[in-house]
């Protein structure tokens, strides 16, 4: 099978993130704001798949859905520094994975402000877990400045290789099926936390 040179780039960017610790972000209380959504799968799935939706959706979804994402990540960060008690988050945040990569799975094109307004809710308890775990020695700025740039990175790699892979022959049915994929991981992930 002859791989197109767009979407070896796109495994290229990929490929680095799914080998990183699968482990939950949640048990590593030491890492820095900028790694913890890095060191998840449920993290880097739902971060990953928000910016591939958003290309899949095409037009303005490109930066609404993910600027929505990372805006209600913000308040839910807010939230988990007071530990303001949100029920439930664990699993919120698995079944982002499992709706989000569902949605590309089955290229569920919604109106903008409606999946924007998902992407919104599944920040809000990503930004909580963040927020929540922060270690006590941490600077809350620095600390949330850095989980929301690597978020908005993670979008952006979502994004463009979403957009590349789409412009391939078999993008869009490659597209789906990692969609797929990240859905059976999602589910795998509820159940752990349920």
């Amino acid at each position: 099978m002859k791989i197109n040179h767009s979407l070896k780039d796109f495994i290229f960017i990929l490929g680095p993130l799914f080998i990183m610790n699968s482990a939950y972000a949640h048990s590593n209380g030491e890492s820095s704001g900028w790694m913890h959504p890095l060191s998840g799968m449920d993290h880097l799935l739902a971060m990953v798949s928000v910016g591939a939706w958003s290309s899949q959706i095409g037009g303005k979804a490109i930066w609404i859905v993910p600027a929505a994402f990372v805006c209600f990540m913000f308040t839910g960060g807010l939230l988990g520094f007071e530990h303001i008690e949100i029920p439930g988050t664990e699993v919120g945040v698995s079944l982002s994975v499992v709706l989000l990569g569902l949605a590309i799975s089955v290229k569920k094109i919604l109106r903008i402000y409606l999946a924007a307004t998902v992407t919104a809710l599944f920040g809000i308890f990503h930004g909580y877990a963040h927020g929540y775990e922060m270690p006590l020695m941490q600077n809350k700025l620095t600390y949330t400045a850095g989980f929301l740039a690597t978020t908005a990175m993670l979008h952006a790699v979502g994004a463009i290789g979403a957009h590349y892979l789409l412009k391939t022959a078999n993008g869009d049915k490659l597209l789906r099926l990692l969609g797929l994929v990240s859905t059976l991981c999602g589910l795998y992930l509820v159940a752990t936390v349920t």
